[in-house]
């Protein structure tokens, strides 16, 4: 009987990190999704392998690499709402736009974007891209296996960096999520770096390290320029983590 409360529990909280970071329509059951974070490198372990199955088929129907990398790209928008790269834009509007950490918080929360968020799309969309097609043009399974990786280390990541940093803003979906212990964020790290050594051998560890390089670097940022995170911080941190382990791999 415990057995199978403990099963519940652990499929309601994959239910809930499918809910709270994709579209897919599922709904939040537990009041504290902080307890579910743990699932967040599954959701990108799924969102990577959805999107790698959807540029296979492209390249199947006959479509060359580069729209078949565009056709995986549009599928991981599509399935996450984009909400990740709107995250991004906010932040990189944010923390360069703003003079000092209310000024900084006020435009994150705005919904307009300015310059900086834009380049910060354009970037993050075209390096992701430019990375996808060669992925599929070295190998198809390979491309497969990479965005599979990417997508668990770049999701484990976010649980860590909510450990680290307090919630700079006492509102919004990070607050609202709430910050889960650091033995929740321990386990979606170790399964997305297991994850990670299974899909692509021992370099998996090097994806992981640059990962975490990454993570570092986003939380280094980030305190210094407003002394904690919010949910567009961690959309900016799914990206460029993202991004650091795709260009690792195809290093």
């Amino acid at each position: 009987m415990r057995r199978n409360m403990k099963s519940a529990g652990y499929l309601a909280d994959i239910g809930d990190a499918f809910g709270l970071l994709t579209r897919l329509p599922l709904p939040l059951t537990a009041p504290n999704v902080a307890q579910a974070a743990w699932a967040f490198a599954l959701v990108g372990m799924a969102v990577g392998l959805l999107a790698g199955l959807a540029g296979l088929i492209a390249i199947w129907f006959g479509l060359p690499t580069p729209l078949a990398a565009l056709v995986a790209l549009t599928a991981q928008i599509i399935l996450t709402g984009a909400m990740h790269e709107d995250g991004l834009a906010d932040t990189v509007d944010g923390l360069w736009g703003g003079w000092n950490r209310a000024q900084r918080l006020e435009i994150m929360k705005d919904s307009h974007i300015g310059t900086f968020g834009t380049l910060a799309l354009i970037l993050s969309v075209s390096s992701r891209w430019a990375a996808f097609w060669l992925l599929f043009e070295l190998d198809g399974a390979w491309a497969v296996a990479a965005l599979i990786t990417a997508g668990a280390l770049s999701r484990a990541t976010m649980p860590v960096l909510m450990c680290a940093l307090p919630n700079a803003r006492g509102a919004g979906l990070s607050h609202g999520v709430g910050q889960p212990e650091w033995r929740i964020a321990g386990w979606g790290a170790a399964l997305a770096a297991l994850a990670a050594v299974i899909l692509m051998g021992w370099s998996g560890i090097g994806a992981a390290i640059a990962a975490m390089a990454a993570l570092v670097g986003v939380g280094l940022i980030t305190k210094s320029k407003i002394n904690g995170q919010t949910g567009d911080i961690l959309g900016a941190t799914q990206q460029i983590v993202e991004i650091a382990t795709l260009l690792f791999i195809l290093a």
